[in-house]
Order: C-alpha cells, then sequence, then structure tokens
C-alpha cells in the first residue's frame, strides 16, 4: 500500500519548508480567532475596513482575513506532498502576497476597497512573505534540480 503523505525521512527540503509555511498560516488562522491573542476581538467584523480585532495587537483582521488565512494553510499541507505542487506553492503564494502588498499600498484604507482588511502592518508583513515564499521557492528549487540530474 502506497503512502499518499511522504514521510520526513522522504521529503525533501522545498516539501518541509512549504508544510512549516502552512502550518504557521493554520496556525495564524487560529490565533485569530481567539480572544486576547486578538486584541478587541468583540469589534471582529466579517470582512472590511472597520474590524478594530488585531492580532497580536498588530495585525488588524477580520473573520475573513483569518479564514483566509486557514484555506492557505491547508492548502499549503496538500501542495507539500510532491516537490514540484510545493515549488508551486511558495512561488505562487508569494506572487499573492507581493501583489497583496501592492494592493494594500494603493489604496484608501478607509474605504470599501480595503475588505479583507489591511493595515501597515499587515502591508508589511506581506512584502515580507511574498519575498520570503519566492525567495524559499527559488533557493530549495536549486536543490530539486541537483537531484534530478544526479539521480537519472
Amino acid at each position: 500500500m502506497s503512502q499518499t503523505r511522504p514521510s520526513s525521512m522522504t521529503a525533501t527540503p522545498i516539501q518541509r519548508a512549504t508544510t512549516a509555511i502552512a502550518v504557521v498560516f493554520l496556525a495564524v488562522g487560529v490565533l485569530g480567532f481567539i480572544p486576547g491573542i486578538t486584541t478587541d476581538y468583540d469589534s471582529m467584523m466579517f470582512g472590511g475596513h472597520h474590524s478594530g480585532a488585531m492580532l497580536l495587537g498588530l495585525f488588524q483582521v477580520s473573520i475573513l482575513h483569518n479564514i483566509v488565512h486557514l484555506l492557505f494553510g491547508i492548502v499549503g499541507l496538500a501542495l507539500a506532498r510532491s516537490a514540484p505542487q510545493a515549488l508551486m506553492y511558495l512561488i505562487g503564494g508569494g506572487a499573492v502576497y507581493l501583489v497583496l502588498w501592492i494592493y494594500g499600498a494603493v489604496i484608501d484604507r478607509a474605504s470599501t476597497a480595503n475588505f479583507v482588511p489591511l493595515n501597515t502592518a499587515d502591508n508589511w508583513l506581506h512584502l515580507v512573505l511574498g519575498i520570503g515564499m519566492i525567495g524559499a521557492g527559488i533557493a530549495l528549487s536549486r536543490d530539486l534540480s541537483r537531484r534530478k540530474t544526479s539521480h537519472p
């Protein structure tokens, strides 16, 4: 019977990195729903810039924002099952976060266009996540290329 999930002994570095990042997204999604860790929890809204809830007192969150983090984590765990899919998650996810960074930089945060919601801390985090995920994907894909050329 074959395993659908590689064991940690057979997982590539890119699969382990993708799994770790996905677990962090799941944790952030869950923590966003915990009063105390999320300040002003009672002012959390489904979406939009009026949500006053702040994860760790820094990052503006909403129910939608937390659900997106949970879904991003679930997708990451699913794609970590193979090295090519893990690479796709890191590069594609990093690109999504760079687009979010640009979006957060250009929208009026008090407008209805700020539906996620985003604040300055979120914008900086999205920039770091975008660069970090793409950088990890590029760096760890080199290991994949070496494995392919060394194993016929």
